[in-house]
């Protein structure tokens, strides 16, 4: 291996990266921007994880810390039932335990707001990332959102989401949008039901198909001599004097410059013998595609039901549910009935009983809602995880502004708020 100096920062040559998600895969293509030679490694597959099924909004607008103070209101019995939005298994596990105990503590609305200002800064950057993939040639699409609806019974129900964007604007970050009545929601979009009485159109958002995005990001690493292992479970990082040593679960070992983690869920298992404390837990989401009469222009929101529905081709994707318990847990198919009850009085002609790709994925939440993104205890080794439900979203600016970490040895202002050793 060959590393450059630039100024007393030593650039890694040769750097691999564990985890094929968009985060993993975007901070592979930035590195190789700056000339570096990637190696990307994944267990399963490219987009195996929380990056294929997601709802695959780009809205950075809405981007906010998940402990928040409604979460609290759902109180214990409601988060312990198999069909609430937010659901915790009854378990004695301890890093669960720990878990809850420190969101709980960040669910105040004082800590969602440091939280908020701190996430305000890359934030604005975020559609910047998609934009520079595009501008050198990643032919994978972002598509406008000509309509980007909550929607509410009530509008009682949309207040909640009104004092939010208060609060938002009040952090910094601006995001337009307009309160507008049931009926001019269903003239946007017909595929809103009657029940809907009350909504809001946001302006200025994207979306993605996220699982073709991903693979398309994958294509473009590999067409720039970039390597793809699939397959292969990362068992150690060995951090020696010449340079980082990826073992993996076969035996296999192979020397690295640097080695960035971007596993996900399962960030934890590698980070924590690098000094990272912070707990990451799966916060499972569950999603299905189903045909529908009218294909909405733009995705559409029930906040109160936390259920995301997203146009893809000629179908609709409907997601929610934020399920704590182990990443590689089977999909329970509770949960799926719990979102379809949740949506069918809210949709017009969805024939949510012809369910197709029914898929649960493993967001990686810490609990204070920020995520885990820099240099670790050693100097070559460097987390890139922890964005909750905002990974695709904050994916190519964390990938954008990581590679500049690693190739500079300066940490962007973006990133400060968001130390591994925090």
């Amino acid at each position: 291996m060959v590393a450059s100096v630039q100024g007393t920062h030593i650039v890694p040559d040769r750097v691999a990266v564990v985890g094929a998600g968009m985060v993993g895969l975007a901070t592979a293509w930035f590195l190789q921007e700056a000339g570096i030679e990637v190696t990307v490694l994944d267990r399963e597959g490219v987009a195996a994880g929380a990056s294929w099924g997601n709802a695959g909004w780009l809205t950075p607008g809405l981007a906010t810390p998940l402990p928040e103070p409604a979460v609290l209101k759902y109180g214990v019995r409601a988060v312990l039932s198999p069909s609430s939005p937010v659901y915790v298994p009854p378990t004695a596990n301890p890093r669960l335990i720990s878990f809850m105990t420190r969101f709980a503590r960040n669910s105040t609305a004082g800590r969602w707001k440091t939280a908020m200002e701190a996430l305000v800064p890359i934030n604005r950057q975020a559609l910047n990332g998609f934009d520079a993939l595009a501008k050198a040639g990643v032919e994978a699409e972002t598509y406008e959102a000509k309509s980007f609806l909550a929607a509410y019974r009530t509008e009682a129900e949309r207040a909640v989401l009104l004092e939010e964007i208060e609060h938002i604007h009040a952090a910094g970050q601006g995001i337009e949008f307009e309160a507008i009545t049931g009926d001019d929601a269903r003239e946007i979009e017909p595929s809103l039901s009657d029940e809907i009485g009350a909504a809001i159109r946001l302006h200025g958002q994207r979306f993605i198909n996220p699982g073709e995005y991903v693979n398309m990001l994958a294509d473009s690493v590999r067409a720039r001599g970039g390597s793809i292992v699939t397959g292969v479970t990362v068992k150690d990082i060995v951090d020696e004097i010449r340079g980082v040593r990826i073992v993996t679960a076969d035996g296999e070992s192979a020397p690295y410059d640097a080695v960035v983690m971007a596993t996900g869920a399962w960030l934890g298992d590698l980070a924590r013998q690098f000094g990272v404390r912070t707990v990451v837990q799966a916060g499972r989401g569950y999603s299905f595609s189903v045909p529908i009469a009218h294909v909405p222009a733009g995705p559409v929101y029930f906040p109160a039901q936390r259920v995301a529905c997203t146009p893809l081709g000629d179908r609709l994707r409907v997601a929610g549910m934020m399920e704590f318990r182990k990443p590689d847990a089977k999909l329970d198919p509770r949960r799926i009935d719990a979102i379809v009850e949740a949506a069918r009085p809210l949709l017009r002609d969805a024939d949510l009983d012809a369910r197709t790709f029914e898929w649960v994925g493993a967001r990686p939440c810490t609990p204070d809602g920020l995520p885990l993104i820099g240099a670790t205890a050693s100097p070559r080794v460097f987390a890139a995880g922890g964005h909750g439900m905002w990974g695709i979203t904050l994916g190519p600016i964390t990938g954008q502004l990581l590679a500049e970490t690693i190739t500079t040895g300066r940490t962007p202002t973006e990133l400060a708020p968001f130390n591994p050793l925090r």
